[in-house]
């Protein structure tokens, strides 16, 4: 990456397994006109953080909803987030059970397969 900063977009990116253990780590990434926040956590697990987990699967624009982050205190789609000259802080969704960094589990709990009995019922 060169060039100016004003080609820079920065990002404090939560990092962690637990709530209370965790931390912020901040990210420079290339910095083009359009670019989504989504396409910046894709940039840094390519080229910076291999192991940094994020959620995501776009087959149609706005239809997956599975890129839902906190940014800048915000619910927001990660793919359709815009970054910009200021820096963003990107935390995981708030209320719902951590997995690590910013993947949290969506699964309503209703759906669960531990909630599923051998024959298929919903088990109390």
């Amino acid at each position: 990456m060169s060039g100016s900063d004003e080609s820079v977009a920065r990002l404090r990116i939560w990092r962690g397994e637990q709530r209370e253990a965790g931390h912020f780590q901040e990210y420079r990434v290339p910095y083009r006109a359009g670019a989504s926040v989504l396409d910046a956590l894709i940039w840094i697990r390519a080229n910076v953080e291999s192991g940094l987990a994020v959620r995501y699967s776009c087959t149609n624009a706005n239809v997956c909803k599975e890129c839902a982050v906190r940014i800048n205190g915000r619910v927001e789609y990660a793919c359709t987030a815009r970054l910009g000259g200021e820096p963003i802080t990107l935390e995981p969704l708030p209320s719902k059970r951590l997995i690590r960094d910013l993947v949290t589990d969506i699964i309503p709990p209703g759906e669960r397969l531990s909630n599923l009995s051998v024959d298929g019922n919903q088990t109390p």
